[in-house]
């Protein structure tokens, strides 16, 4: 018998090396992967429905709430008559505050926090150079904007329902109340320099927020004087002109 011839496989040859791609082709490969690629949502994510219809029924709240301790005072308004006033059940208040004694902080702080910032951005809207006496001339004016405009319910409350609060809940307003004061100094420092103020500049501060608070007890928005009126006579009652 023969021998069978066994034939041995030959080995595969070894592949060139492949290319390196080309700049034009990473470029397309990373295209193509970033487009495949999920987005991620940049910056905080969009409130839910439900979040913002709270939001609106808190905001409802505070704003039925701080005309019913203006007008009834705190201690005879009831958490029936707030919820009556925002178009909610009487227990519906508690969902968003504990208490009513937090329903009425939450108007003082939260309005004070906002004319703070209202103040910030008035002051950071005049045109570089202001003179004194135009910056003291918008920071009355807008004074009297929070005092007597569309949201001024916050501060006569806290005028008048600041003993109503717990020390705790005082300390933290004051704080927000000091640094809303605290941005007028600047002003009244350089007119005091100028020597156009009536006043030292801390007597003047103490003088101006004690006159435009009480503002509000007088004010009548239908047939008086507008804002800008008052802003303007209440200039002349402290600054000496040239």
């Amino acid at each position: 018998m023969e021998t069978p011839v066994v034939r041995r496989k030959r080995p595969p040859l070894p592949r060139p090396p492949e290319a390196p791609p080309t700049p034009a082709a990473r470029i397309r490969k990373t295209a193509v992967a970033a487009a495949e690629e999920p987005r991620r949502p940049r910056g905080r994510p969009r409130k839910t429905a439900e979040e913002v219809d709270d939001g609106n029924r808190r905001r409802k709240l505070m704003d039925g709430a701080a005309k019913l301790f203006l007008t009834k005072g705190f201690a005879a308004t009831t958490t029936r008559d707030i919820a009556a006033a925002a178009g909610m059940h009487s227990g519906s208040p508690f969902y968003h505050f504990e208490s009513k004694g937090a329903l009425l902080h939450a108007v003082m702080n939260e309005g004070m926090v906002m004319a703070l910032q209202s103040q910030q951005q008035a002051m950071a809207a005049l045109p570089a150079g202001a003179t004194p006496h135009e910056q003291l001339r918008v920071l009355i004016r807008h004074h009297f904007e929070i005092l007597l405009g569309p949201r001024s319910g916050f501060i006569p409350v806290m005028l008048y329902e600041w003993r109503s609060l717990t020390p705790a809940q005082r300390k933290g307003i004051a704080r927000v109340k000091d640094a809303y004061e605290a941005a007028w100094m600047p002003t009244l420092d350089a007119l005091s320099r100028q020597g156009a103020l009536q006043a030292t500049p801390g007597v003047a501060r103490l003088f101006l927020f004690g006159a435009l608070n009480w503002a509000v007890q007088w004010f009548a928005p239908k047939g008086g004087k507008s804002l800008d009126e008052l802003t303007g006579e209440a200039l002349a009652l402290f600054i000496r002109e040239a």
